[in-house]
């Protein structure tokens, strides 16, 4: 399979692989490796908006790709947390597909990002 250069880059440089732990961390996973794709996402808020995130990852190279991005802009757009806050990835699935030319057969996989971020964003709003 060809992947886009802006996969190749996320995948294999992975920025934001790990956990967070302590106060103030919340957490939310998806998927399941036996089904091929699995994510965790861990945040720190701090004044409504994410400081920090970290995420594992189990999947193809675009599920690892995606999922260091959206832990990344999170954080780079101060993404809100809180009651109030939509808790949403930082683009669109659609959008986010295009940005790292996913092929249709594989956009289910952004589905299970999404779920775990949203899960993690929740989790931070009481």
């Amino acid at each position: 399979m060809n992947y886009s250069e802006l996969t190749l880059r996320y995948f294999e440089s992975a920025p934001g692989a790990g956990v967070l732990e302590g106060p103030g961390t919340w957490r939310g996973a998806a998927g399941s490796r036996a089904q091929g794709t699995w994510v965790q996402f861990d945040i720190q808020a701090a004044a409504g908006m994410v400081r920090a995130a970290r995420f594992l990852a189990f999947g193809c190279p675009h599920t690892i790709a995606l999922t260091a991005w959206v832990a990344e802009q999170a954080v780079q757009q101060r993404q809100a947390v809180g009651p109030g806050a939509r808790a949403v990835l930082p683009e669109p699935v659609l959008a986010l597909s295009e940005r790292f030319s996913v092929p249709i057969e594989k956009r289910g996989r952004l589905l299970i990002i999404e779920d775990a971020w949203v899960a993690a964003l929740s989790a931070a709003s009481p």
